[in-house]
């Protein structure tokens, strides 16, 4: 069984994700860590509770999620796994850094490749990979079907969506990834996403105003 733990990393207030099993062997999702202080926290929770991380996935690639990927993929020696399309998005992220004021060193190792379909094995646990582009155009998210949870990026937010406006995006697009990958899901699903606190999908099916 999987456990989660999140963290508020960097000025842009990104939730990075530690799934972690019973044989203390571990995921991390979209490390957003900037500061070598959250860089310290980050690796602090996994040496304290004994674990060892094994796989490095990002949802999507803009640069609050991906600060931390060449420090946990070195400290580590991980491979970064994300789907096709975040590549180039990745690539700018550095540039991206540097219109906000906030430089930093891009992954820039080989990657595994994810797409529709594909599950991703931590021990007896399964997550599959949904393809829910529109925020980005590789974006993807994580369902485990067992315990009924969902790591959904930036898709799908409490009460909000992701936007659109950045290079790639696309609002109609979000919009259909939403509602024919997320919103057929259990409504007791809870969607835990990149920013901000955690939601379900029955919720956000009555609530959402930009799905109604």
């Amino acid at each position: 069984m999987l456990q989660i733990q999140s963290f508020v990393f960097s000025p842009i207030q990104e939730n990075t994700y530690i799934l972690y099993n019973e044989f203390k062997q571990c995921i991390v999702i979209d490390p957003g860590c900037y500061f070598d202080a959250e860089k310290e926290r980050l690796k602090n929770f996994i040496t304290e509770n004994e674990l060892t991380p094994v796989l490095l996935l990002n949802t999507h690639c803009h640069l609050d999620h991906v600060f931390g990927n060449k420090f946990i993929a070195e400290s580590y020696g991980l491979t970064l796994q994300l789907h096709e399309k975040e590549k180039m998005v990745l690539s700018y992220a550095p540039t991206s850094g540097l219109m906000y004021n906030m430089p930093f060193d891009n992954y820039a190792g080989v990657f595994i490749e994810l797409k529709e379909g594909d599950t991703i094995l931590l021990g007896e646990d399964i997550l599959e990979i949904l393809e829910t582009p529109g925020h980005s155009p590789g974006s993807i998210c994580f369902y485990c079907r067992k315990q009924n949870f969902v790591i959904g990026g930036d898709v799908l937010f409490h009460r909000s969506i992701g936007r659109t406006d950045l290079p790639g995006g696309d609002h109609q697009t979000l919009l259909n990834s939403i509602r024919k990958k997320l919103f057929v899901l259990p409504n007791e699903t809870v969607v835990y996403n990149g920013h901000g606190s955690s939601t379900t999908i029955g919720e956000e099916k009555i609530y959402n105003p930009f799905l109604q």
